[in-house]
């Protein structure tokens, strides 16, 4: 009996402990519960108190939690007490290129092998939810409605019912932003001429040397399913069709309407059976009869979806970004093509405006903007993309606090990452996808330029504010985007209005910040009519064909 008392008594009792607690002990508080303490010369007083909490387990387990629950009050009345780590400093801490994201919890071995679950977050880098920046824009009610005619709908049953024999092949070319838009046109096109859509081809990019093809990037199952009572797709040309020489057309006119495509195509798609099209990119025009504005709605907003290994990883990425509130996406164009195409000066240095200009000067083929205007009157003229110093005051001046979580997507700026400097400096917690990426995660796609623009992309789609630093494809197309899902904030900087107020060194900063956000209180992403100014795209402005604001003319797809 002695004996079973006595191994009964060498057992060690064990208790889960809340992390919460855990976190709010220092780590040498920690390892003085977790170690007994040495016999001391002490007063009797002290050794009756602690004698008996050593021998009973019960007590020493009931000691340990009230010592816990006292630290986590503590550390709930000082909010500035971080969480203790063994392994690193807060990564809070760490200087911008150091800094490696750490989400949800991180297992760290405490003591004597005590594995101890520890939140990551740091309350310094807490973002006011009250803050008047991250308010929304009033969407007036605006929701999605593609609702079709009667007339379309009947010649929808009429094009099921008869067998496929026209079959339209197209191969969409650019970045991939550039090969929604023309995918989008390619689907329009096919219905105009009652023509079975082969699925799109993705040409080689010679710049990136992405070899992706239709599957890897979007979810082709999807697409088919979302469009089958609207276009057939197929994956490919029937053995009827295999031999068969297409119709090729290299350069579509722009602006080409739905007339100018069947009096074009549709009597030689009849002989031939197979049309070929390149070249799409904004061919087709902007103003089509209401039931085809639906369908390029239906079709950059339902039926492009990504492929779901991109969406998972995106997503993923996106759950980071917001796991400690609210952020902000930036579209950054800063890259050395960008400076030269657009006609204007980085403004890093004189030996960077000097290398731009001499590209430029050896290369005029690149520019697209007006040739006929000096650098800095195209910045005045609000043509050139903001740099990251005015990014940096313009986010500020409109009230994003200092802690705000900020994703920037785009390729390598000129000059490096020091070029973005003047960002980190106002906003230190500024990732991009890399930043975001566990070890390793991102190594696959290196290569495959356009899975990594989609990453970009569906990052920068569930942001709480996004703005881009210039015009541009996937600019546009998530404002589209923004404006479908609801109208969120989608901040367009009034640069022709607002570049003047920045070269102004006399102006206080007070009167400085209140003149830009009253120059943009109407560029927040508020509903816009799409017919209130000529040749916009419907899937930038999709009011008033595919968003309506009264629940009878409500429908999804």
């Amino acid at each position: 009996m002695a004996k079973k008392l006595k191994e009964k008594a060498k057992k060690v009792a064990y208790i889960s402990v809340p992390s919460q607690i855990i976190n709010s002990l220092s780590s040498s508080s920690l390892q003085s519960l977790l170690h007994s303490p040495k016999k001391a010369s002490s007063s009797r007083k002290n050794s009756f108190i602690i004698a008996p909490l050593l021998r009973n387990s019960k007590l020493w387990c009931l000691a340990l939690f009230f010592f816990g629950l006292v630290g986590m009050l503590i550390n709930l009345t000082h909010p500035l007490l971080l969480p203790f780590s063994t392994t690193r400093p807060c990564t809070n801490d760490l200087p911008q290129q150091q800094q490696q994201i750490g989400f949800g919890s991180e297992n760290i071995i405490s003591g004597e092998g005590v594995s101890v679950s520890i939140s990551s977050s740091s309350s310094s880098n807490n973002v006011s939810q009250s803050s008047s920046f991250w308010e929304q824009p009033d969407g007036l009610g605006y929701r999605p409605c593609l609702g079709l005619t009667r007339e379309y709908q009947r010649a929808t049953e009429s094009m099921l019912k008869e067998r496929s024999k026209k079959y339209l092949l197209v191969v969409v070319a650019g970045g991939m932003n550039q090969q929604r838009n023309q995918i989008v046109d390619a689907v329009v096109i096919a219905r105009i001429l009652g023509a079975t859509l082969v699925v799109p081809i993705l040409q080689v990019n010679v710049i990136w040397g992405d070899e992706s093809e239709f599957s890897d990037i979007f979810d082709l199952e999807h697409f088919k399913a979302v469009l089958a009572n609207d276009v057939r797709v197929v994956s490919s040309l029937p053995s009827t069709h295999i031999m068969t020489r297409p119709v090729e057309e290299k350069r579509t006119p722009l602006h080409a309407s739905p007339q100018w495509i069947r009096s074009r195509y549709l009597k030689r798609l009849n002989r031939e059976g197979v049309l070929l099209l390149r070249g799409l990119d904004s061919r087709l025009s902007k103003d089509l009869p209401s039931d085809l504005q639906k369908l390029r709605c239906k079709v950059a907003f339902h039926a492009l979806r990504f492929a779901p290994t991109i969406m998972g990883l995106g997503n993923k990425m996106a759950d980071r970004m917001s796991s400690k509130g609210p952020y902000i996406a930036l579209h950054l164009r800063m890259e050395k093509d960008v400076w030269v195409r657009t006609g204007c000066l980085p403004g890093l240095s004189p030996e960077y405006d000097e290398m731009i200009s001499s590209e430029r000067t050896r290369r005029p083929e690149l520019l697209t903007a007006r040739s006929n205007m000096t650098s800095h009157e195209r910045k005045l003229a609000g043509l050139c993309p903001l740099n990251a110093m005015e990014v940096a005051r313009l986010l500020k001046a409109l009230g994003a606090p200092k802690g705000a979580r900020i994703f920037w997507a785009g390729g390598d700026p000129l000059g490096g990452l020091e070029a973005l400097d003047p960002i980190t400096k106002e906003f230190p917690y500024l990732f991009n996808k890399h930043d975001l990426a566990l070890p390793g995660e991102l190594e696959p796609y290196e290569k495959k330029a356009s899975f990594m623009a989609a990453i970009d992309v569906i990052v920068a789609e569930r942001s709480d504010v996004f703005m881009p630093s210039h015009g541009g494809n996937m600019g546009h197309a998530i404002q589209g985007h923004r404006a479908y899902a609801g109208h969120k904030k989608y901040i367009t900087p009034n640069k022709r209005h607002m570049l003047p107020y920045f070269l102004d060194d006399s102006l206080p900063e007070a009167e400085f910040n209140r003149i830009i956000k009253e120059l943009h209180s109407e560029s927040l992403g508020q509903p816009e009519l799409r017919s209130s100014k000529a040749g916009r795209d419907v899937t930038k402005y999709p009011i008033p064909e595919c968003m309506c604001n009264h629940t009878s003319s409500h429908s999804t797809v």
